[in-house]
């Protein structure tokens, strides 16, 4: 029998590898994954994905046929879907390494599947606050803090 504590807390999230090249992208991509996702309070489905596989679900949902980094999804049940070329792509434009910009952007579709949203300047203040907030307690740095 295990002590009391001895085991991680239950995990509230299906985490699904769609596309396999995401284990060459991030080491421990599995683990990169729940630690941001848990940090920011997340419940649902993780998709780590191609882009293709982005891209028609960008045109069909928001008629926007190309791929982009996160799309989240409240119904039928709270889902993120990240697209492996798009984040591969963002993270060497702005210098950041592949695994600090997908936990960056797990914990950024945490927080829209919370209701949290940046379309406003102050809406958007408040979300990167609380993102940095979350990240900087999982280590990785600040994704809004210019060097």
């Amino acid at each position: 029998m295990e002590p009391p504590g001895s085991r991680p807390p239950p995990d509230d999230i299906d985490l699904v590898v769609a596309e396999k090249a995401w284990h060459r992208l991030v080491p421990r991509v599995e683990a990169v994954v729940r630690r941001a996702a848990r940090a920011a309070g997340m419940q649902g489905t993780i998709v780590l994905a191609g882009d293709r596989a982005v891209q028609d679900l960008n045109s069909r949902h928001r008629g926007r046929n190309k791929p982009t980094n996160v799309l989240t999804y409240q119904h039928p049940a709270p889902e993120a879907i990240l697209a492996l070329g798009v984040i591969r792509a963002e993270a060497a434009g702005q210098g950041r390494r592949p695994a600090h910009h997908l936990a960056h952007l797990v914990v950024h579709a945490a927080l829209h599947l919370q209701g949290q949203d940046h379309h406003h300047p102050g809406q958007a203040r408040r979300m990167e606050m609380t993102e940095s907030r979350i990240l900087r307690g999982i280590g990785v740095p600040n994704p809004w803090k210019r060097s």
